[in-house]
């Protein structure tokens, strides 16, 4: 098995760096078997319906990849909740629950976006609820598109000015929610995104991996080959 993990490429019209990144990182590791795609791979994302033009490109880009064999399995970011199966049913791919086990590296592995587990920082964890709730995705999916993206616009900007205002440690994980979390799904491997802090953690439930994000400077994966992880970065825009 070679699979590839990312998250945090928060790709929009803004960041085509970081787009073309994402182009040559799959044309350069042309023979990997899988893609795990951890959340926030969109900066927003405002429907399965989105007919924008980046949204059209990268379903293109990654039913490429489906229909050449690789396996896709995606999962849902703070940025990019409204992620739906019918994205994952264009690209060929599988949506994957906010928490996930597979067998990775031979161990069992806990796979989830990450923003969960920052359970000191409150405000956001109500807005989560919120926003993850059926009835408010079924208010904003009866509204037309330009006034989605609109609003997706405000929230992002809102979601900037708090996090400006709030102490670095309660946007990083809290160790007890880690700990709750490894030990309710019985596993002793946990990989996320999320917190943009990339490295390897040893905790007394095992090990906790944390995918770096990607900016106009550096990119990141995690690479499992057989019983093999490694973390590694790579440079953009060079």
């Amino acid at each position: 098995m070679h699979r590839l993990f990312i998250s945090d490429l928060h790709l929009s019209e803004d960041t085509p760096e970081i787009e073309a990144a994402l182009v040559a990182l799959l044309q350069r590791e042309a023979g990997f078997d899988s893609l795990v795609i951890l959340g926030d791979f969109f900066e927003a994302w405002v429907g399965d319906d989105d007919d924008a033009p980046l949204a059209v490109r990268i379903k293109t880009l990654l039913q490429a990849l489906a229909d050449d064999g690789v396996q896709l399995l995606i999962a849902r970011g703070n940025r990019d909740f409204m992620l739906g199966e019918k994205f994952a049913n264009d690209i060929g791919g599988t949506l994957l629950q906010d928490e996930t086990v597979l067998e990775i590296a031979g161990q069992p592995t806990l796979l989830l976006h990450g923003d969960t587990l920052c359970t000191d920082d409150v405000d956001y964890q109500q807005f989560r609820t919120l926003v993850h709730s059926a009835e408010w995705q079924a208010e904003m999916m009866s509204k037309p598109l330009l006034e989605r993206r609109e609003l997706a616009r405000q929230l992002r900007s809102m979601s900037i000015d708090a996090a400006s205002n709030k102490p670095e440690d309660i946007m990083d994980v809290n160790a007890q929610a880690v700990a709750t979390t490894m030990q309710a799904a019985g596993v002793v491997r946990m990989i996320h995104g999320h917190t943009h802090r990339p490295a390897r953690h040893e905790t007394d439930e095992g090990e906790r991996v944390v995918l770096g994000d990607w900016t106009t400077q550096q990119g990141w994966l995690l690479r499992e080959r057989e019983s093999t992880l490694t973390l590694e970065s790579f440079a953009i825009g060079l």
